[in-house]
């Protein structure tokens, strides 16, 4: 049964405020946002929560930064609609309303001793982040650490300076390629697949956990079989499909799952029966 605590964080946004802006791309801003009680968000990877802008709506927006982070959290917001159009209007002090967390996670704990190779394509790097952090964090309890990104052009990369210290560290395997390269870049040229292949793994103690637009998925999937990954060994995050976060509007709802309740981090072993999930 539930608690009135339990309902509150279902229904009732919590007061929030925001204590950091930063611009990121055209498209994407940077939030860090504290809850006013006081207390940590008590996220795991992968979750998301919902962001209230009142008197405009809210929207799911996928926690960025890792657990072991507790002087608030982070968050990442596409400007694609009101909500996120509204959110990227706000400066330091804003106050939002904030539900959540909700959602399953990335496993973080189920993976520890295992070797993790993370393909995240454009703003999926931001739930992504959240485990690598914390992979990083806890680095001594996991084996390689493989890092694959893929953004559409250099302008759009995001955290930047991360991704250039992921790339110093000697117990990190990062690689990252665009679509379509500029002037300025030096890199590799070419979807994400096309990283894939530079990587050898053991399949038999490597978890895959692939993040990024719809589009990306199923060419993902098919490089990972091609290294002989298992189905149950392949995660991936549909946090796309969501909405409520409650299980209540629908919009999530594939077959008998629902992405916000069911998901929305799922092993290709569960939705492989279900092809209109990707």
């Amino acid at each position: 049964m539930a608690t009135a605590s339990n309902e509150q964080s279902l229904y009732l946004p919590e007061l929030a405020t925001v204590t950091d802006v930063k611009t990121m791309t055209e498209t994407e801003k940077y939030f860090k946002i504290k809850l006013n009680n006081g207390k940590a968000l008590g996220h795991k990877p992968g979750q998301f929560v919902e962001v209230s802008i009142f008197g405009i709506g809210e929207a799911p927006i996928s926690v960025s930064s890792s657990p072991t982070q507790t002087d608030g959290f982070e968050l990442v917001v596409r400007k694609v609609g009101n909500v996120t159009g509204a959110m990227h209007t706000l400066e330091d002090g804003a106050t939002v309303g904030i539900r959540g967390p909700f959602g399953t996670d990335f496993p973080y704990e189920g993976t520890k001793g295992r070797d993790i190779m993370v393909v995240a394509g454009g703003i999926g790097l931001v739930p992504a982040r959240s485990f690598i952090n914390y992979v990083l964090a806890n680095r001594k309890d996991y084996g390689r650490l493989i890092i694959l990104f893929g953004a559409r052009s250099p302008s759009e990369r995001l955290f930047t300076d991360e991704l250039a210290d992921w790339a110093k560290r000697d117990d990190v395997e990062f690689l990252e390629t665009v679509d379509k390269g500029d002037d300025t870049w030096k890199g590799n040229v070419g979807v994400i697949t096309t990283l894939m292949p530079k990587v050898k793994i053991d399949p038999a103690k490597t978890t895959c956990v692939v993040v990024g637009p719809p589009i990306m998925y199923r060419f993902v999937i098919m490089e990972a079989k091609k290294m002989d990954l298992a189905d149950k060994d392949i995660v991936v995050s549909l946090e796309r499909r969501m909405k409520c976060g409650v299980g209540k509007c629908g919009h999530c709802q594939i077959n008998d799952k629902y992405c916000c309740q069911d998901g929305p981090v799922f092993t290709y072993e569960e939705i492989k029966p279900m092809p209109e999930a990707l």
